[in-house]
């Protein structure tokens, strides 16, 4: 099958990928648990397993996906004809799917968050922003119409395809996001006692790290690059058999930690300089950050670059699930504008009770979950590691070692890190995600 589609550059693969893994937990997660599990240690922890976990399986995918120039589906049938190790790339798919049923949820809070800064219902004195937050979430209408508005973005630049929808709007957002980062840390930093939250955040306090710490940076390696639903299977599929695919690959880590490091140089020591208490999700973005900047000189307009931040980075994520579910429907045969809209439709019907879960919908619980945190639960906990899992041992073990180090090492200088990469795809990283899958479901 003819490839029809591809990124026009080097630049756009590494960035709208990049864009793909840098996700709200990259900036309203890693940094919170980074403070309070050692800082600058947990740090060093969190870059050494990214290095020996991350990166190998981004490999992994990277080399599925380019050698077959398929989408998931398609290319684990290429590479294991007849057998049932396709079925990865459908766990990917579904996983995905579920990921952005509710993922456009948060998407469309920030998006009412913009909405209420622009028309000045957030940023003034006295404002109950923990009940603002309760009324957002729990309003059907806000809740379920900005979930839709989020979608639409989504569905309209993957329906562009991957030149001109997603690699162009990778190409403006991704910079972007780095620029009112840099915006952000310098006002941040310039506050009063901004040295307390610098503090918080990069103190290295090696007695803080446990074995639940390691554990987590372990977690966290993996699932802040992407790894484990085929999305990076599907992206490298569009890259040319030309290019190098482990310069992009450290590239995307880099820039991912890079993220990681200005999140936290730009909330804490602004959270610690006004008094506040560090938190992470939900309730950092939605009732501590307002709060912060309220108290600022043009607090408003930090306020909003925030909120634009987050949302650019929501975005590039979402791109990427819905990109996934849609190449593998077309399969390269076309139709693309009009798949993108009606999965994105079903992505959205599916994502209505994730909506309705803080409010009509509240007292329905799954596991003593809401439906939203049923849903994050089974994604984030079961199917991501499950998935990495799979495909670490489908490309150590399924696929020829020859081909493995002919696309590993093409166009590379790297010549030597082929039996490294094999040795801890192969014995390591499958132990590991083994070990965070038993943690995480409390099994251990």
């Amino acid at each position: 099958m003819e490839k029809t589609d591809q990124w026009s550059s080097k630049i756009g693969f590494i960035l709208a990928s990049a864009g793909s893994a840098i996700g709200l937990g990259a900036i309203w997660k890693l940094p919170y648990v980074t403070g309070t599990s050692g800082g600058g240690a947990f740090i060093l922890i969190f870059v050494i397993f990214s290095l020996l976990i991350g990166f190998p399986l981004l490999l992994a995918e990277f080399i599925i996906g380019r050698s077959t120039q398929k989408e998931a589906i398609s290319a684990y049938k290429e590479i294991a004809p007849g057998t049932k190790w396709h079925w990865i790339g459908y766990l990917g798919v579904i996983t995905c799917f579920i990921l952005l049923s509710f993922y456009s949820v948060i998407g469309g809070w920030i998006i009412q968050y913009i909405i209420y800064s622009l028309t000045g219902k957030v940023g003034q004195e006295n404002v109950n922003y923990e009940l603002l937050f309760t009324d957002t979430v729990s309003s059907p209408v806000l809740a379920v119409g900005t979930q839709a508005i989020f979608l639409i973005i989504t569905i309209i630049i993957v329906g562009k395809g991957i030149q001109t929808g997603i690699e162009k709007a990778s190409k403006f957002m991704m910079p972007a996001l780095f620029i009112l980062f840099i915006i952000l840390m310098v006002r941040s930093l310039t506050l009063d006692d901004a040295m307390e939250g610098v503090k918080f955040f990069l103190n290295p306090d090696f007695s803080k790290l446990n074995s639940q710490s390691i554990l987590s940076a372990l977690g966290q390696s993996f699932f802040l690059l992407s790894v484990g639903v085929s999305v990076m299977v599907t992206y490298s599929s569009y890259l040319s058999k030309k290019e190098s695919i482990v310069q992009p690959a450290l590239s995307i880590v880099a820039m991912n930690l890079l993220i990681c490091l200005f999140a936290g140089l730009a909330i804490f020591p602004a959270v610690f300089s006004l008094g506040y208490e560090p938190t992470a999700g939900p309730g950092l973005l939605f009732i501590i950050l307002p709060s912060v900047f309220e108290q600022m000189v043009f607090g408003n307009f930090f306020l909003i670059i925030f909120l634009v931040l987050f949302l650019f980075a929501t975005l590039t994520s979402a791109f990427s699930l819905l990109e996934i579910v849609v190449a593998s429907a077309s399969k390269g045969r076309g139709g693309r504008h009009r798949l993108a809209w009606i999965i994105g439709i079903l992505v959205f019907i599916v994502g209505v009770p994730s909506a309705l879960s803080f409010g009509v919908l509240s007292d329905i619980s799954i596991f003593n979950k809401t439906i939203f945190d049923a849903a994050d639960f089974l994604v984030s906990n079961l199917l991501m590691p499950i998935g990495a899992l799979l495909i670490s041992i489908f490309v150590s073990y399924k696929m020829k070692k020859s081909v493995l180090n002919s696309e590993l090492i093409q166009n590379t200088k790297y010549q030597g890190l082929f039996h490294i990469w094999y040795f801890l795809l192969r014995y390591v990283i499958p132990l590991v995600i083994i070990v965070v899958f038993l943690d995480i479901t409390d099994i251990i």
